[in-house]
């Protein structure tokens, strides 16, 4: 059988997806056909409006890191800068629109001319808002795709990535793009296979393209080449008997625990709890973002308890709140940077807030096997500070005569510091590797900063073998993973050399690397004949 034709790309989420191409086109500018200085029947002011109104309505459907993409276009939006720019342009007797697009544009170029990549890819958002309000203008707002279809073109606007389906599967292909922007992180996020750097290419639409997300590359014409369909982000190895359940067992028969990371409370209700070994990290940041989503103790309750009760007995570990620094809490005033009050110092150094969780904690640990997970724990001492908080909350529920139970209470392992001390902690029950802080601080990196993906990758043998020297410091308590190295497959080899056996990824990430475990030995090794 002949070689599909194919082109060689650049992978920027890794995956592989087949499936019809939809062939996407440059949404048009906008003629507006109305005397210069005036707004016209639709304005450009109500159009502004009505798509700030959209972007919150998306942004209350999405996660954390999703959400600041879109408060960063609403934020444009109502930039005073541009306002100002567009007023002096039509002082000088230039239609509205076309003043409030030239002076887009010109932000749009300041970004495309700089010289980090990261600040370069923020056109690509720019360019979204702006196609949305002149869609509004015109009555042609930017379409959807077909669910399953293989998108392919220039780029692709973070609103309408958010806003399809990707459910039923599906991928990118870009001719150009970066694996710095917003899209591309977003795909990483939500295990979307995407490509980039391609160059244009002429496709029938009709046709099955395959795209390969670890190899980059793009296969064009898949079926009338042979090349089978294969459901997204599930490879055609994948034994589904082996790991349903969460738990399934090496090539050569060791036991490997499969949980899932959990952002967004509602993500659960399209999940079988049935294919999973519980919840290893529920973020509860994500799901409690303003100061006075924290002071309600019964909100947080009723959404710890919905989460255990999905898991039917099966383990739930919530992290938490990690916020501070760079995670800020609406509402919370801080401002002691990325590197000071974060995570479990900022809750000792404002434990009210602590105290509240810690109540709503004990409450829902009734409804199942509740663990809690402290973040950013650097010294054992704030394990005992925040034992005590929670022995002092649970004495004022017996007192109330207030239903609850002590959950366990383990600590993530993200700070070098910490993991290089690990057997110093007797007082944490469990620990949780989170790769991504482990790689910015191991690597000296910003973690806003357009350095960071690059940084994380050169890092990541040094966290490898950092990992591999914590683990031999646990002392035989339970130990789990759950940030972005479990996720990927390329780096399970030397996870599961280093004796970790509980992985926690992301809801769609799963088949995929239950799969690539059970093709592998417990050192590492690759089965014979996989």
């Amino acid at each position: 059988m002949a070689e599909p034709r194919k082109l060689r790309a650049t992978g920027a989420s890794p995956g592989i997806a087949t499936g019809p191409v939809y062939l996407a086109d440059r949404p048009a500018l906008v003629s507006v056909p109305v005397a210069p200085g005036t707004s016209g029947p639709g304005t450009l002011a109500e159009a502004v409006e009505t798509a700030i109104s959209a972007l919150q309505d998306l942004a209350d459907r999405v996660d954390g890191d999703s959400r600041d993409i879109i408060d960063f276009q609403i934020e444009v939006l109502r930039d005073p800068t541009i306002a100002e720019m567009t007023e002096e342009r039509v002082s000088a007797g230039e239609h509205t629109v076309f003043a409030w697009v030239a002076a887009i544009d010109t932000h749009v170029a300041e970004l495309e001319g700089a010289d980090e990549e990261e600040v370069r890819a923020r056109a690509v958002d720019i360019l979204d808002m702006k196609n949305r309000v002149l869609g509004i203008l015109s009555g042609t707002p930017v379409e959807d795709f077909p669910a399953g279809s293989i998108f392919v073109g220039k780029d692709i606007e973070p609103s309408r990535f958010l806003g399809h389906d990707w459910s039923a599967g599906g991928g990118i292909v870009l001719f150009g793009g970066s694996a710095a922007g917003h899209v591309a992180l977003l795909a990483r996020a939500k295990s979307i296979p995407m490509v980039i750097g391609c160059g244009r290419f002429d496709v029938a639409t009709d046709s099955q393209v395959r795209i390969d997300g670890d190899a980059g590359m793009v296969f064009l014409d898949a079926q009338a080449e042979g090349l089978s369909p294969v459901p997204a982000r599930v490879p055609p190895h994948t034994d589904a008997a082996a790991i349903d359940h969460g738990s399934l067992q090496t090539s050569d028969g060791v036991s490997i625990q499969l949980s899932i990371n959990v952002n967004d409370p509602l993500e659960i209700d399209g999940i079988d709890a049935a294919t999973a070994a519980g919840i290893g990290l529920m973020r509860s940041e994500f799901a409690v973002r303003s100061l006075a989503d924290a002071a309600n103790e019964d909100k947080q309750f009723h959404i710890y308890r919905r989460a255990l009760e999905w898991a039917g007995g099966k383990p739930v570990t919530i992290r938490m709140l990690d916020i501070g620094g760079d995670k800020p809490l609406a509402g919370l005033d801080d401002d002691s940077g990325a590197m000071g009050m974060r995570g479990i110092r900022l809750l000792l150094a404002r434990p009210e807030i602590a105290r509240l969780q810690a109540r709503a904690l004990l409450r829902a640990a009734l409804f199942g096997k509740l663990r809690v997970l402290l973040p950013m724990v650097t010294f054992p001492s704030e394990i005992d500070n925040m034992r005590q908080i929670f022995a002092e909350e649970a004495a004022l529920l017996l007192r109330r005569k207030i239903a609850h139970r002590l959950p366990q209470i383990g600590m993530m392992v993200e700070v070098p510091a910490a993991a290089l001390m690990l057997d110093t902690f007797e007082n944490a029950e469990f620990f949780s590797f989170g790769t991504n802080d482990l790689a910015q601080y191991l690597a000296a990196s910003a973690r806003d900063g357009s350095d960071i993906r690059a940084y994380r990758d050169k890092a990541a043998p040094a966290v490898l073998r950092l990992i591999t020297q914590a683990m031999t410091l646990t002392a035989g308590k339970p130990v789990s993973i759950c940030g972005d190295m479990a996720g990927n497959p390329s780096f399970l080899p030397a996870l599961l050399a280093a004796g970790l056996r509980h992985f926690s990824v992301a809801p769609a990430q799963r088949p995929a690397i239950g799969s690539a475990l059970v093709g592998l030995n417990a050192d590492g090794t690759r089965a014979a004949g996989d």
